[in-house]
C-alpha cells in the first residue's frame, strides 16, 4: 500500500487539532476512523509519528518533519484554488500591463477608473518593473501593454508616443521662488536642490543645461524616484525639477508647481507586443490611456499659458 491523500488529510488534521477528537471534528468523521487511518499511515510509512502520553498524542521529530512537507504541498493546493477562484471572478476578461513604478502611481489609477465606466468586469493586473526587466517582459510577450519612458521601443514590440510635456519645478509652501510664475535656470543659483539619481537620463539632461548656463545649485539630496523627491521637497529640504506626471499627482499638499523657461520634454511610450493576442478591451484601454494623457497634457499646457 502507498500513502493516500486521505492518510495525509488525517495526519494534518491531527497536527492542527492536537488530538484525535479534534481531528475527527475537523474532518466530520468519527474518532475510530481517524485512529484507524493514523495507524495505517504509521504502518505504511514506517514512521513513529506520535507518542501516546497520558491519553495525548505528542508529535515526534519525524512527525514535525513530515508536517513541514505536507504544509508546503497544501500551500501549493491553496494557490491553485486561489487562481481558480480568480479566473472565475474575472471570467469576463483580464488585462495585464507592465510599466515603470511611477506610472502605476500616477497615470494608471485614473485610466482604469475611466476604463471601468464602460467595461465593468474587466480586471487589471499591473506589474511595476524597472528597466531592463520591463523591456525583457515586453519583448517576451508576457503582457498586453507596456508603458516606458523615452522613445526606445523594445525588440518584438510596437511603440506609440502617448504623452509629452516639459519637466517642471516642484517647490514647498512658502518658498521665495513661488513669487515667480515662470522660473529661469539662473533662479536656482545657490538654491538647495534635490536631484534624481545620476543614472537617470532626465537628470543628465538637466545637469547639462545647468552646466551650460553656468548655474551652481546646492545639491542636498539625491534619490532614485520622483515620489521620493517630492517627499523631500514637502519637508522643505529644497526644490527639484521632475517629470510632470508625478508633479501633478503630488501637487496641492505642501507642494506647488512652476514651469521653467527651458524645455526638457518628458515622453511616455505606449508599447504593444507584436505577438500578444489582442482584444477589444485592450484597444479600449489604449483609448482610455490616450484620453487621460491628452487631459493631463492640456492641464499642463494651461498652467504654462497662465505663467507666460
Amino acid at each position: 500500500m502507498e500513502i493516500s491523500i486521505r492518510h495525509i488529510e488525517v495526519f494534518r488534521a491531527i497536527m492542527q487539532a492536537g488530538s484525535v477528537t479534534g481531528a475527527a471534528l475537523l474532518l466530520f468523521t468519527s474518532q475510530p476512523t481517524v485512529s484507524r487511518e493514523l495507524a495505517r499511515l504509521e504502518k505504511i510509512s514506517g514512521l513513529r509519528l506520535f507518542d501516546r502520553t497520558a491519553g495525548r498524542l505528542v508529535p515526534t521529530a519525524q512527525a514535525i518533519m513530515l508536517f513541514e512537507e505536507v504544509e508546503r504541498s497544501y500551500i501549493g493546493l491553496e494557490r491553485i484554488n486561489s487562481v481558480a477562484q480568480s479566473i472565475r471572478r474575472f471570467e469576463h476578461g483580464q488585462l495585464s500591463v507592465t510599466c515603470l513604478p511611477l506610472f502605476s502611481q500616477t497615470l494608471l489609477p485614473k485610466v482604469y477608473k475611466r476604463f471601468q465606466q464602460q467595461h465593468v468586469g474587466i480586471a487589471l493586473n499591473i506589474a511595476a518593473q524597472e528597466t531592463p526587466l520591463l523591456e525583457e517582459s515586453l519583448s517576451g510577450q508576457r503582457y498586453d501593454l507596456g508603458l516606458t519612458e523615452g522613445e526606445h521601443v523594445p525588440q518584438g514590440t510596437q511603440g506609440k508616443l502617448l504623452f509629452c510635456s516639459d519637466m517642471v519645478c516642484v517647490l514647498p509652501d512658502g518658498d521665495p521662488l513661488l513669487a515667480k510664475p515662470l522660473l529661469t535656470l539662473e533662479d536656482f543659483q545657490g538654491v538647495n536642490f534635490i536631484n534624481l539619481s545620476g543614472l537617470d537620463i532626465y537628470r543628465q539632461t538637466l545637469d547639462e543645461h545647468f552646466r551650460q548656463a553656468g548655474v551652481d545649485r546646492h545639491i542636498v539630496v539625491e534619490t532614485t524616484n520622483a515620489a521620493s523627491v517630492c517627499a523631500m521637497v514637502r519637508q522643505q529640504l529644497g526644490v527639484a525639477i521632475i517629470n510632470p506626471l508625478t508633479a501633478v499627482a503630488e501637487a496641492g499638499i505642501g507642494l506647488a508647481i512652476r514651469p521653467i523657461n527651458v524645455s526638457i520634454p518628458y515622453r511616455v511610450m505606449l508599447i504593444r507586443p507584436d505577438y500578444r493576442p489582442s482584444s477589444s478591451f485592450v484597444d479600449a484601454f489604449c483609448n482610455a490611456l490616450m484620453d487621460e494623457a491628452a487631459s493631463l497634457a492640456s492641464t499642463l499646457d494651461l498652467r504654462r499659458e497662465r505663467s507666460s
